[in-house]
């Protein structure tokens, strides 16, 4: 599995336990979650998969919440290789 997948089916995760809530806190609930829980490399990750990949594989919640997730600043790491 890549580390794409594997990041996709974590948020999905995270969106099925908020489906179970009322439906106005999902998109909260879900990017609060990934803001506390998640390091910036991750969160940079589901950008991009959300950015250049339409969301390919997300759950509709967590495409919802990703206005309300904290985007990290741009890698500084590829940048200084190039």
């Amino acid at each position: 599995m890549s580390n794409d997948a594997k990041l996709v089916r974590m948020a999905n995760q995270i969106a099925t336990f908020f489906h179970s809530q009322p439906a106005a806190e999902g998109p909260q609930g879900v990017a609060t979650h990934i803001n506390k829980f998640w390091e910036p490399r991750m969160r940079r990750q589901l950008f991009d998969i959300v950015d250049h990949r339409g969301g390919e594989g997300l759950d509709p919640l967590v495409l919802a919440a990703a206005p309300l997730i904290k985007r990290p600043a741009p890698d500084q790491s590829i940048s200084q290789r190039a």
